[in-house]
């Protein structure tokens, strides 16, 4: 696998804009549950006061907490005071708008904080600013009042009752460290954190209210400005997933493009002996379904391999900066649940991803074999029999795939459960710690969405486990196709033909046997093809007529001996410019989907188009060419279907001679054709083809009656090698195939 990804360094620069742009989204995701908590802690809790230190104080108001505190010189340190005398007009009309009880008395305003200064100011003020807030206008004002005026005259007590209990202490001259200061001290100093803060916030916002600020306006200013805020982060996140998807897509989909350019460069350069290692239709698969499977996986493996690695850890790193860590437990319970069904579910469904592949192949292979043979089928009755055999191959396909997806299906109803009992357990366990003051409510949703955002990570990872090994699977069989050894390659320092002996086929003692086979196809081969002449090849099926001539353009190597082409041995020239010399037509007529032009013009697509219509007249195609109604504009179908069998033939001689090449092979390339055809073929290539070497592999006698050297072969030995005339005298073998075939005076008619 890692060899196949290794190709996605050609997208490198996409690969990095991927990682940078998952990185953002990361942030921009990890950071929505923090402004859910924001809304509803300060926003709805706490009107939208984020700290227990006013931004704003009256100065009888910061005389009356200072009281209660020894670090009045950092409190000082941190406000300004203001007042219509030391402020211009302009500042104090801009003051007095916002605070209106700037009219009666000092404010003063806090200064521009860095966080940690804050942060600090926060935790020294907090606890005098309640005291001073309780003893004026909190639930134990009263209490504390009753029992100061228990120690007052009957007479001075009626001048006291309209005043706080503070203000009582004060007037009454009576120390503020009393008994009844220290018992509310305590009672605050046992409030848990975020209580403590609640509680602050309320007196501040009582000092605001007196102030004059609006505090309606100031919560829904909060909540508003914060929910823009959470909008934008929000933004920036889909704005990444949909580039990162994007991105993603392009980078996969050029992975598989490269993929499949390299297998199918590979199996160009494949010989016949590498083509019998892979059957077609697995050749297909790999080139197609494989390489899906892979492209598949790319395109959300970035997600997973960086997306979610950040957001478990993340999320997991947040629960415990940002919210009450008592309940961390329950992540764990969570991703043991996860990786439980998960691991499960892997350990059944593994063997049969490694399955799926091969029964795909299985299901090609058979329905390629039936297409292909159609016609026999018919012939033989044995719609039956195929259908049977079509239908077990795609009922095994079925199965698997059933139990694939079952199994698929199966474990996200379950996933699904455990991810809503953990919400559950998050909002049983969260609502006893919020109802005793140890968390608040927003802090809950968080630590709930930060626990799906884990779970979600680990999900994730476990879905792509999954899908790895199918992916896995088929990047073997690539590479199996990429990492085949070719049998025949280009030499490292290639020859140059002899131009003197252009058209030359020289074999010299050639001996070949098939890759793994044991004993030798061919045996002690020699003879010389000359240009200008015609060089027959004929034998009894199974002689080794064609391994013969597909040893000249090197569609095998010969094992033993030598093949010489224009007076270089085929090994040690490059195959393209060996192939450039040679006109092959192949046993059986291969039309490529197009038109009749341009099969013709195969080899050259800038060739003229007199140059076709001269090769068509020589191969007898014109004929029928003619009939048509768009004559060399005609649509061939895929595989020359709509033409007939002698059509084909003659259209694929017509695209060998057109190439004009010194040497023209025919393997049993006049089967399909008519005497009569077949005889003018030749006239008319003999008469094109005065200095090329022309070679042909027949059946019939009367195809090479004219040849002027004949080679007969039996049992992969040269038995026979002459004209017709010699051969009739001295070859057993050859005037058993002649006389098998025609008449003595047919024969001698043909002769003449």
């Amino acid at each position: 696998m890692i060899r196949v990804l290794a190709n996605l360094r050609k997208s490198w620069i996409s690969v990095i804009t991927i990682i940078i742009l998952l990185c953002i989204q990361a942030v921009a995701d990890l950071s929505l549950p923090d402004y859910t908590s924001k809304i509803v802690n300060i926003g709805i809790q706490q009107g939208g006061i984020e700290n227990s230190s006013p931004e704003v104080i009256r100065k009888s108001s910061m005389d009356d907490v200072l009281l209660f505190t020894e670090d009045d010189e950092k409190i000082l340190d941190s406000y300004t005071l203001i007042s219509k005398e030391n402020l211009d007009e302009k500042d104090y009309e801009k003051y007095l708008k916002k605070y209106p009880e700037l009219e009666h008395q000092e404010l003063y305003i806090l200064n521009k904080l860095d966080e940690e200064d804050q942060d600090e100011l926060n935790d020294i003020i907090a606890k005098p600013l309640m005291i001073a807030y309780n003893l004026s206008y909190g639930e134990t004002e009263q209490t504390i009042k009753s029992k100061i005026l228990e120690n007052i005259p009957e007479e001075y007590k009626s001048q006291l009752e309209d005043k706080t209990a503070l203000e009582i202490l004060k007037s009454s001259g009576e120390e503020i460290d009393s008994e009844l200061l220290k018992d509310a001290e305590e009672r605050i100093s046992t409030l848990p954190e975020s209580m403590l803060t609640q509680a602050a916030v309320t007196a501040v916002k009582e000092e605001y209210k007196q102030v004059g600020i609006n505090l309606d306006y100031y919560q829904n200013n909060y909540i508003v400005l914060t929910g823009l805020q959470m909008l934008g982060v929000a933004f920036i996140s889909v704005i990444t997933a949909v580039l990162i998807m994007l991105l993603s897509s392009r980078v996969a989909a050029k992975l598989g493009r490269t993929l499949r350019d390299k297998v199918f460069k590979k199996v160009l350069n494949f010989s016949t002996g590498e083509f019998k290692q892979f059957s077609t239709a697995s050749l297909i698969t790999r080139s197609t379904n494989d390489v899906q499977q892979i492209q598949m996986l790319i395109t959300i493996l970035f997600r997973v391999v960086i997306y979610a690695p950040i957001m478990g850890i993340g999320g997991f790193l947040k629960v415990l900066t940002t919210s009450n860590n008592t309940m961390s437990w329950i992540i764990g319970v969570a991703i043991f649940g996860v990786l439980f069904v998960v691991m499960n579910l892997f350990i059944i469904a593994m063997p049969k991803f490694k399955k799926l592949q091969n029964l795909i192949d299985k299901l090609n292979l058979v329905s390629r074999e039936i297409l292909t043979g159609l016609p026999v089928i018919r012939a033989f009755n044995k719609e039956k029999a195929e259908e049977s055999r079509f239908e077990k191959a795609n009922k095994d396909l079925m199965k698997t795939n059933i139990f694939v997806n079952r199994a698929m299906s199966l474990m996200m109803p379950t996933l699904m459960l455990i991810m809503n009992g953990v919400t559950l357990l998050i909002i049983w366990v969260g609502g006893k710690n919020v109802d005793t003051g140890i968390m608040q409510v927003g802090d809950m949703m968080a630590f709930m969405q930060y626990t799906m955002q884990v779970i979600m990570s680990f999900l994730m990872i476990s879905m792509v486990s999954i899908m790895l090994p199918r992916a896995s699977v088929s990047a073997k069989r690539i590479n199996e196709v990429l990492d085949t050894k070719l049998s025949i390659n280009d030499p490292k320092n290639p020859k140059e033909f002899d131009e003197s002996k252009k058209g030359l086929v020289e074999f010299k003692n050639v001996s070949f046997k098939y890759p793994d086979a044991d004993e030798y196809m061919l045996t002690n081969i020699n003879f010389t093809a000359k240009p200008g002449e015609t060089t027959a090849i004929i034998g009894s099926t199974g002689s080794g007529k064609s391994t013969v001539i597909n040893l000249i353009p090197r569609l095998y190597d010969v094992s033993e001996g030598e093949l010489l082409v224009d007076g270089v041995n085929v090994k040690d020239v490059k195959q393209k410019e060996l192939r450039e010399r040679i006109g092959f037509v192949p046993q059986k007529g291969v039309l490529f989907s197009g038109t009749i032009e341009t099969n013709i013009k195969y080899s050259n697509e800038n060739m003229s188009d007199e140059k076709m219509v001269e090769a068509a007249q020589i191969a007898q195609a014109e004929e029928f060419i003619e009939q048509k109604s768009d004559k060399y504009n005609s649509e061939i179908a895929q595989g020359g279907n709509n033409v007939s069998g002698g059509q084909k033939q003659r259209l694929s001689i017509a695209r060998a001679i057109a190439k004009d090449p010194e040497i023209l092979i025919f393997d049993d390339s006049f089967s399909a054709l008519d005497y009569k055809t077949d005889v003018t073929l030749r006239t008319e290539l003999a008469k094109r083809t005065e200095n090329k070497t022309v070679i042909i592999v027949a059946q019939r006698i009367n195809t090479i009656l004219h040849a002027e050297q004949i080679i007969v072969l039996d049992d992969g030995k040269i038995v026979g090698k002459g004209t017709h005339e010699e051969l009739m005298k001295n070859c057993e073998i050859y005037q058993q195939i002649a006389l098998s075939q025609l008449s003595k005076e047919e024969l001698d008619n043909g002769k003449e």
